[in-house]
């Protein structure tokens, strides 16, 4: 197989993933499964791999629980920008309430991230205003579904930019 007929499968898998992904059957079904598979998987590669990075960049954030203090895990599908820094997009695939990691983030904002192999430390600022407005129109553009899930919900979905501590 040439790279173009390569590129080509990856851009017809692509735009199949975002088509399912932007269903309510996959809303209801992927919170359940997502997660779990790509911690496994995270966990067995010793960070390296993840099954959903091949539809889309991610990376596992680990927080602080805003109730417990107990470190809490989750893999997160991420739009990388310049600079090094990543926007996460609390969309709970669609679902009504936000995820329990924003939560998190609100009262913690101090986090770690594993992204191939790698552990950050990170800062996390939640976006609001005009900010949040430009970073929401790049996150659709980069990833479409979100804009369905936004259309199914009554709350504002919540965007993060995730700053590295660590000087990269």
């Amino acid at each position: 197989m040439t790279a173009a007929e390569r590129g080509g499968t990856r851009r017809n898998t692509r735009q199949w993933v975002q088509k399912i992904s932007s269903t309510r059957g996959f809303a209801a079904v992927a919170p359940h499964i997502v997660p779990l598979l790509d911690k496994t998987v995270h966990r067995l590669t010793r960070g390296k791999v993840m099954l959903s990075a091949r539809a889309m960049p991610s990376l596992v954030l680990t927080t602080t629980g805003a109730r417990t203090g107990l470190p809490r895990t989750t893999p997160l599908a991420c739009m990388p920008e310049a600079g090094g820094t990543f926007v996460v997009v609390g969309s709970n695939f669609g679902r009504e309430h936000h995820p329990a990691w924003t939560a998190n983030l609100l009262r913690h904002p101090q986090a770690r991230i594993s992204r191939r192999g790698r552990e950050t430390p990170v800062t996390a600022t939640l976006l609001t205003g005009p900010e949040r407005d430009r970073a929401w129109q790049a996150v659709v553009r980069f990833w479409p579904p979100y804009a369905a899930y936004a259309a199914r919900v009554d709350r504002e979905i919540r965007l993060f930019r995730l700053v590295p501590d660590d000087g990269s």
